[in-house]
């Protein structure tokens, strides 16, 4: 039996375990990134797709931090566009197709060429605790001990794929599963959850009619996921839009019997968001259509991805359902959709850092903790990688609130309140949104990154250049614009009631139909600044008095973060509690007065009463 030490050890190589291996490493930490796949690392397995609401922001989140997902989907993009357009800033997210060949090839190339970061093939059946040490055991026997683990795990604890009434003990894309890490979590004394997810059939390009498909474009000039990729993204790729039909409906209703989601063969629950075709068809009877995307997997292959086309259903019904699309008549399915159930912890027995309250050095991160997407995985896999590195480096973790980005609403949204399906982000979710956007991501963050140590100095010196553009620009913002001809037209242009006397460039950014853009066409003003030092100063102008009422309610909200609840708070010796507040309050454990706030159950009123109780203990320990 072989047995070889490493300071971290990371359990998964999707795109948690990457972003927590190449962030533990990165930070000089021997690290072991242990995968039951090497053809698995960073694999695409369900949309070939990066971003979309919400999920755009935390990918440009996680490169403003340092991490890697930004990087390497700006180099496979193959369409990219950003959602929401006709909407407020606050809800537009950038999406790229991706080829997904080459995002799995790209991540594994800056994996395996990462100082310090050791790729290896292998099943975890066993992990346990000897000491201060945690010692991992592979299926082979080989045994590997460190100082911290890392859990990121994805959808491959005892998970098995359905379709129909077939069922079969793998995981994503008939990938090898992980079939005895469930029962050792279970020995260590987590509570195990079973969720369910899904992906659509894949059909052969060739026998698809795109003709009477209506094509979805990219867009040019558009913003890019890293703030370090400097070439705009070039649309390689088409997708395009279909819809179900009365047809497919029918179909679909006569055929419920045979649907597992329906029939119950399925156990495990799935995401409301994101939920299969026949599922939609029973919750929104009233729709008698819903859209489908198809989506080009790679530049490499032909293989089409049928978004929105989820599905267990047995294969002639896939087939019939499929036929009775327009453009699909004659389509040629390449791979099978399926469902898939797999086991997850319950993500409230974790801090706020992703660390266990169970055992101290480890950390979970991804669809371990109930989650669902690339994007989610891969912000909790950066955060628990840089935490697991400052334990070991006996510095204080890097806790981001809910006003610092959508990375801190996520895990403040599982660890307090806990999720009973796979959770997905959304802009909603996010009480601050129009203070977290995409385009802000490196003025929130990089300087967390810097403080953490994993913000290199070339992240950085970009990210001071471009505060020292802003600062540049807005001191320009007070120039007037003089009342001559050229002005009162300029106005008129656009539809605006010129003004009677000078005005500042400023207050004409806040004209409705004016901005910076425009101004600048006319008037030469800011022909020395790049355009996305532009797009942000327009925005800052344009929704100040809003930005300025969410930076009061920010630092409202961190000052109550500043409240900490002792880990040895005895809250069941406290009186003026309810006992239902006691219990929900013993459970979760919450860190400080600010997340108390947010457990469901516990009111204004009882925040109030535990306020003055951890003054008293407080003062009573002094």
């Amino acid at each position: 039996m072989m047995r070889e030490s490493y300071e971290a050890i990371v359990i998964g190589a999707g795109h948690a375990g990457c972003e927590a291996a190449l962030a533990l490493a990165r930070k000089a930490h021997k690290t072991l990134l242990l995968t039951i796949s090497l053809d698995a690392v960073a694999f695409l397995a369900c949309n070939p797709s990066i971003g979309g609401t919400a999920k755009g922001q935390l990918v440009s989140e996680i490169d403003a931090l340092g991490g890697e997902m930004g990087i390497v989907a700006d180099k496979a993009a193959i369409q990219i566009r950003m959602l929401n357009r006709g909407r407020g800033p606050a809800v537009q997210s950038l999406r790229a197709q991706e080829d997904k060949t080459l995002y799995h090839t790209e991540m594994k190339k800056v994996v395996e060429s990462c100082p310090n970061l050791f790729l290896k093939q292998g099943e975890v059946e066993n992990v346990r605790i000897e000491g201060s040490k945690k010692v991992v055991k592979t299926a082979v026997g080989d045994e590997f001990e460190s100082d911290v683990v890392v859990f990121a795990t994805g959808v491959y604890l005892d998970s098995r794929i359905i379709i129909g009434k077939y069922t079969e003990s793998v995981g994503p894309n008939g990938f090898k599963n992980a079939k005895k890490l469930s029962k050792s979590l279970k020995e260590l004394g987590y509570e195990l959850l079973r969720f369910k997810t899904g992906t659509p059939a894949r059909v052969n390009a060739r026998s698809v009619n795109f003709k009477e498909l209506e094509p979805q474009f990219g867009e040019e000039h558009i913003q890019t996921f890293s703030f370090m990729t400097k070439k705009k993204i070039k649309n390689k790729a088409l997708c395009y839009l279909t819809y179900t039909n009365p047809t497919t409906h029918e179909i679909i209703k006569s055929n419920l019997d045979k649907a597992p989601a329906i029939s119950g063969e399925i156990v495990g629950i799935g995401p409301r968001y994101c939920p299969s075709i026949e599922t939609k068809i029973v919750r929104f009877a009233d729709k008698d259509r819903h859209q489908l995307f198809l989506e080009p997997e790679a530049l490499s292959t032909s293989e089409i991805y049928i978004q929105g086309f989820s599905t267990s259903m047995p294969t002639e019904i896939q087939r019939d359902m499929i036929h009775s699309v327009k453009g699909l008549e004659n389509a040629e399915i390449m791979r099978d959709s399926y469902a898939i159930e797999y086991d997850c912890i319950n993500p409230q027995q974790l801090k706020l850092s992703l660390e266990s309250k169970l055992h101290e050095g480890l950390f979970f991160a991804g669809q371990i903790n109930g989650t669902s997407g690339y994007e989610e995985a891969a912000a909790q896999g950066l955060i628990a990688g840089i935490n697991a590195a400052l334990k070991l480096e006996n510095r204080p973790p890097l806790i981001l609130s809910r006003g610092d980005g959508y990375i801190g609403v996520l895990i403040d949204d599982i660890v307090t309140k806990g999720t009973n399906e796979p959770y997905r982000m959304m802009t909603s979710r996010a009480e601050y949104r129009l203070s977290l956007r995409q385009d802000n991501a490196d003025l929130r963050l990089t300087e967390k990154g810097k403080e953490v140590g994993l913000v290199d100095q070339k992240r950085y010196n970009t990210f001071l250049k471009k505060k020292e553009l802003l600062k540049a620009a807005e001191q320009l913002l007070n120039q007037k614009l003089k009342i001559d001809e050229k002005t009162v037209n300029f106005f008129k242009k656009y539809e605006e009631n010129p003004p009677k006397n000078s005005i500042s460039i400023k207050e004409a950014i806040k004209r409705p139909k004016l901005d910076i853009f425009k101004i600048n066409d006319e008037f030469k003003i800011f022909d020395n600044f790049p355009e996305n030092v532009l797009a942000e100063l327009n925005l800052i102008v344009k929704f100040e008095g809003y930005l300025k009422q969410q930076k009061e309610d920010i630092e409202k909200s961190k000052r109550a973060e500043k409240e900490i609840i002792p880990d040895n708070f005895p809250y069941e010796k406290q009186k003026g509690l309810k006992i239902e507040t006691i219990q929900k309050l013993s459970q979760i454990k919450p860190e400080n007065l600010s997340q108390a706030s947010r457990i469901s159950g516990v009111s204004p009123a009882d925040i109030a009463v535990l306020s003055v109780l951890i003054k008293k203990f407080k003062g009573a320990k002094k």
